[in-house]
């Protein structure tokens, strides 16, 4: 393996976190009495000398960046980035110690948008424009982004290709995994700023405007405010927002392909298809389930929080416009069966994912069919494209070991101390990257009273989920495989 090649390309990486902390650092200078400028800038040059040394001292060489070299830059750049992430908030201290600034700083990259904080407001703007620029990198991904600073082709594939799952790209292979690169950060940058300033038409203020449409188009769920969106009552604010988070769980190649291309149309895809009708149809049930539990009295009042909150756990934004705990249980289990599955492959959404959920169940009636007549040869097809057999055994897979993980973190949650229920959806909300679950995780809580080693749990389960399981077992997995 070619060390040189893959410290070359983390420091790349580092220098783009460092010149976001400079923008936050900028921010908190132009905010009177912002204490968080110091503890930014100070960390923006922490960041820029360790990213900088290996640029200055470690030559790239001339060799093409092989899938092994791809994958350890992408695990290792995430690692990095969370590490560094934390500085600035161990260095403004209050609420931060090094294990919460940490699972802070890997809930944002992540987009998890788990918390421990319990005065949100009382941040520094400077630190709360960092703590969601964050995950709005996280969101795109982190070496998706740098890599659009590579120059080869073949390296730029190499690390797109490397972070950005097969199943995503199932249109684009080989060099292609660049282009489609392209376009995802194309529809990620139109769809943020259509999302801006469509809030800023309802009447929220700039800031807020910009740190929610990045937080709902990197699908997140960081807010402002202590009470999430509920704070702002604004309901054009919440039809705003719940479309961004609707558009962020889509396939961002389709969506280009769409609208800037005169492409395919969205609807014409069945993930996206399937998606959206398992959205309306939990809206739907979810909302009879509030009138009939006697909690509401309008249809328009309960189709509004049902609506906004099936978009967001299914997106795994994690937004709250109201205290889901306080829902009837009928309710609550459809919220976190949205917490599962969630958005297509190839969005900023976390969790299984649509297509690999269509992909093994239709490889299940396929496996039937031939069961019961066996002469006859059943192709798989997803959005009309035949997948072969190996494909179909990779989302079997995936959704194994996604489950076997989460029951497993459930275990070590129960075992450290809590509930049965906060223990199972905070290790499915961790692991599928949705920040809220139930019980003393509910949406208007946060994860400030999990202990120590939980929270540590949680950090191992949001870096899984968010590389997708697979890069790091690749890594770490390797030495133990022979070959």
């Amino acid at each position: 393996m070619n060390t040189k090649v893959i410290v070359y390309y983390i420091g790349v990486s580092m220098l783009m976190v460092a010149a976001l902390m400079v923008v936050s650092g900028i921010i908190a200078c132009f905010t009177p009495d912002d204490v968080s400028r110091i503890p930014l800038l100070f960390s923006a040059f922490v960041t820029a000398v360790a990213g900088a040394f290996p640029l200055l001292f470690v030559k790239r060489g001339t060799e093409r960046l092989r899938f092994r070299e791809g994958n350890s830059v992408v695990v290792f750049s995430w690692l990095c980035a969370c590490l560094f992430g934390m500085l600035p908030y161990l260095l403004y201290g209050q609420e931060f110690d090094v294990l919460d600034a940490l699972f802070e700083s890997v809930s944002g990259f992540t987009t998890t948008g788990a918390s421990i904080l319990d005065d949100v407001e009382a941040l520094p703007r400077g630190l709360q424009f960092w703590r969601i620029s964050t995950a709005w990198v996280g969101g795109v991904g982190i070496v998706t982004l740098f890599s659009m600073l590579v120059t080869r082709v073949g390296d730029r594939s190499a690390l797109s290709g490397a972070e950005i799952s097969d199943v995503a790209r199932s249109r684009f292979t080989g060099e292609r995994n660049a282009l489609f690169a392209n376009r995802l950060l194309v529809v990620y940058l139109c769809l943020t700023l259509v999302t801006l300033f469509a809030l800023k038409l309802t009447g929220m203020g700039w800031f807020d405007s910009a740190t929610h449409a990045m937080s709902a188009c990197s699908t997140c769920g960081f807010s402002t405010r202590n009470t999430s969106i509920a704070a702002f009552n604004n309901p054009a604010a919440e039809i705003v927002l719940t479309f961004a988070m609707l558009a962020a769980a889509l396939n961002f190649g389709l969506i280009f392909l769409s609208f800037l291309r005169g492409g395919p149309k969205l609807w014409r895809s069945e993930t996206v298809r399937v998606f959206l009708g398992l959205v309306a149809l939990f809206i739907v049930m979810i909302a009879v389930n509030l009138l009939w539990s006697g909690g509401y009295d309008s249809v328009l009042k309960a189709l509004r929080d049902s609506a906004f909150q099936v978009a967001s756990l299914a997106t795994t934004t994690g937004f709250a416009t109201r205290d889901t705990v306080m829902w009837p249980a009928f309710s609550m289990a459809l919220l976190w069966l949205c917490s599962w599955v969630c958005g297509c492959s190839g969005s900023t959404s976390g969790g299984i994912k649509i297509d690999r959920l269509l992909l093994a169940v239709k490889g299940i009636r396929a496996r039937v069919r031939s069961a019961v007549n066996p002469g006859l040869v059943r192709t798989v097809r997803v959005d009309g494209v035949a997948r072969t057999p190996e494909q179909v055994g990779d989302a079997g897979t995936f959704i194994f070991c996604y489950l076997l993980i989460a029951a497993l973190f459930t275990v070590i949650n129960v075992a450290g101390g809590l509930d049965f229920v906060t223990g199972l959806t905070a290790s499915v909300a961790c692991l599928g990257n949705v920040g809220p679950g139930f019980g003393e995780v509910g949406s208007m809580a946060n994860y400030a009273h999990i202990p120590a080693a939980l929270k540590g749990a949680g950090i191992v389960e949001m870096l899984l989920g968010r590389l997708e399981i697979f890069p790091v077992l690749y890594l770490f997995g390797e030495r133990y495989v022979k070959n």
